[in-house]
């Protein structure tokens, strides 16, 4: 499921969060939704910064936009975890934008390059993470990259 393309129902988003650790019971509505993919596009622009400047920079805003300040919670039984938002049962949208942009930063400053970048692939405009493992990323997925390969492997050798 890509909050970037498509429109995923609320029950499509639940079971990726679950899937991924959050604690239930989930409830999503569609204007939680809309909510979601705004922050998303909010982050896109963290991906799409050409240096590590930029992203810091762009960072830096939705920090000052939409963050408060660093807190410990236990919320819902839950252990023990930082939270940078402004409540533990705050919007979703919010609870994206600000999770994600702590991870981000956190890339950002333990490696002093971007946090990650957008799929150099022509037909695919989807963010990937770069966790500093390897040289640095182009693509979203192999799946991208092999697909540019064999495009230009069959350009080249029809040329």
């Amino acid at each position: 499921m890509d909050l970037f393309r498509g429109t995923p129902t609320p029950t499509e988003v639940v079971a990726v969060l679950t899937a991924h650790g959050e604690p239930g019971p989930i409830e999503l509505t569609n204007a939680d939704l809309a909510q979601l993919r705004l922050a998303a596009q909010a982050l896109a622009t963290v991906f799409r910064a050409d240096s590590t400047a930029a992203a810091a920079e762009r960072l830096n805003e939705l920090f000052h936009a939409y963050a408060g300040p660093p807190r410990l919670t236990a919320h819902d039984n839950t252990g023990w975890h930082l939270h940078i938002d402004a409540e533990d049962d705050g919007p979703w949208g919010r609870w994206l934008l600000t999770s994600s942009a702590w991870a981000l930063a956190t890339l950002l400053a333990q490696h002093q390059t971007p946090p990650g970048g957008q799929c150099a692939a022509p037909d695919c405009e989807r963010p990937y993470v770069n966790a500093g493992n390897g040289g640095p990323r182009r693509f979203c997925s192999s799946k991208c990259a092999t697909r540019v390969r064999v495009a230009n492997h069959r350009r080249r050798a029809s040329s």
